[in-house]
This record gives C-alpha cells, structure tokens and sequence, in this order.
C-alpha cells in the first residue's frame, strides 16, 4: 500500500477569516486504500447547493470570504480540498496522482454527499475537474460559473507561461505554496494569509499532488485525462443550462478562454458575462465582493 500523509490539525488552527467546522467524506482508490476527503459545508442542509471548486495549489481557503456570503443567502455552500490538498489526505509519490483519479474522486464525493441541482463555481483545476463532472453527471449540475479555467484535449498549444509554471512546479527545490498564491494575486496577500496556504503542507513530501497537477494538464492528445475531455465537449458542445464567464483581466495563462468558452457552450448565450477586473489568476483574493456577488444571483437565477 502506498504512503497517504495527513496534515496534523493543529497545522490549521486559528487561520485567519477560516472558522468552518471540518466535514469527511472517504473515497476509495485500489491501490492507495481508502483516503479522508475534507470540505466545508455551511449554511441551510435544505438550501440550494453552490459548489466552489479550488485549483493549483491553493485549497478551501481561497474561498473563505464567499462561503459565510453564500451561506447568509440561504444557499447551502460547499467547498471540497481535493485529494492531496487543504485537509484532505495526501498521497506521497507525484505518481499516485493522475487526471483520471482526480476525476473519479471527485465524482465520489459528489455521490457520497448526493449533491443536486448544483451551481457549480470552478476556477482553474477546478475547471478541468468540475467542466468534466457536468458533463459526465449532468443530472446533478443545473447551472456552471467558470472562471480563469478551461478544458484542454490536447489539440491546442500550451502557452508559454504554463509550460514555464509546469516546468518551476516540478523540478524547483523550492516550492512555496504561499508565495505561488501571492504571485498569482494583484494585492499582496498578507504573511498571515500566505501561511494559511502554506498550512496544508508542512513538508516536501505533502507537496507531492500540488508538484504534480500542472504536469497533469493534457498537452497532447495521447495524455491521461485528453480523449475523456474531448468526449466532455461532445457533451458541452450541447449544454443549454446557465453557463457563466467571469474570467479576470490580468491572468496570463487562460487568456481568452472565456471567448472560447462562450464560443462553444449553448448555455453561455443571453448570460451576463463579465471581465473581473484588477484581478489575477486567483481573482478569489482580488475580488470576492464582486464575484460572491454574482454567484449570489446566478445561483438563484
């Protein structure tokens, strides 16, 4: 059985703006065993689910400032560490991490919790993960909010600037989680801030899914993940529930999927899509307010 690390607790206690009670979901993979998948889970049981989906390498923190907005809205908000991130456990070889697995893991959490009729917020991986669970699942997703995130096939040319991110992600002797979030932000995070998403990773051997996720990312057709997204966009191609852009104008590495996106997707037609402005990759840091905001009235659209 391969080694699964566990963030101690008492590496999360007393983050800053982040006082939700932990809730465990186990999904089960065959050669890793069973593995302790954390989310938040806040507001009314019965409310209407919003699921936030986090990406590279950041974790349920970055959605600290939506959830308690979402949840005072009488929405039921929902916000999972994936597998090897936030609370969540970790396996501790790059290789046990896979875009299938990660696919598959998620699907099990949306089916231990029996989540419908979802409005789904993904940005980043949580794009490349979330765009496939509506497509595979689309009786549980009634309406998609996509931010600074896409769904690759392989077909496409990487950009400079994500194979120099997948390049630094692997092989740096130096991988401060922190400092990735704080260059990816348009207003410095604080050191309070920037230890908190330092917290889920103590050591090199935690960093192990955050080293490689970017490396996941399908840059030719022949990659894990690529022909099961292709088939995804099969289903997209045809989607005519509310999908929603909001991707950011100071993010280098999705520029202009949104326009590829609203392209694509029926769904995206008579939506009011919008440009986060003064924002970075993780414009969760640079613009709740507006982005709660919206999610606020899209959900309940």
């Amino acid at each position: 059985m391969a080694d699964v690390l566990r963030t101690p607790d008492a590496r999360f206690a007393g983050l800053e703006g982040y006082p939700f009670a932990p809730r465990w979901t186990t999904v089960d993979e065959p050669d890793l065993g069973a593995l302790r998948m954390h989310h938040v889970d806040e507001g009314p049981a019965d409310g209407a689910p919003v699921v936030m989906l986090h990406g590279e390498p950041s974790w349920s923190y970055l959605y600290r400032a939506f959830i308690p907005k979402i949840a005072d809205a009488g929405l039921r908000a929902l916000a999972p560490d994936l597998i090897g991130f936030g609370k969540s456990d970790k396996p501790a070889r790059q290789d046990d991490y896979s875009y299938s697995r990660h696919v598959r893991w998620l699907h099990a959490w949306f089916d231990a919790l029996d989540l419908k009729n979802v409005t789904l917020f993904v940005q980043d991986w949580g794009g490349l993960l979330g765009l496939r669970v509506a497509a595979e699942r689309p009786d549980r997703v009634a309406r998609v909010m996509a931010g600074n995130t896409f769904l690759p096939t392989g077909e496409e040319p990487a950009s400079d600037a994500f194979l120099a991110w997948r390049d630094f992600a692997k092989a740096s002797p130096v991988f401060h989680i922190g400092g990735v979030l704080d260059l990816g932000t348009q207003r410095a995070l604080s050191e309070a801030e920037k230890a908190a998403y330092d917290a889920p990773f103590p050591d090199e051997a935690h960093k192990a899914g955050a080293r490689a996720f970017p490396a996941l990312v399908p840059t030719s057709p022949d990659m894990d993940g690529a022909a099961d997204n292709k088939r995804a966009w099969d289903v997209l191609r045809r989607w005519d529930k509310p999908f929603l852009t909001c991707h950011s104008d100071k993010d280098p590495i999705t520029r202009g999927a949104d326009t590829a996106l609203q392209k694509l997707i029926p769904g995206c037609a008579g939506q009011p899509h919008f440009t986060t402005e003064n924002a970075g990759h993780f414009f969760q840091e640079d613009a709740p307010d507006v982005l709660t905001q919206r999610l606020i009235a899209f959900a309940r659209s």
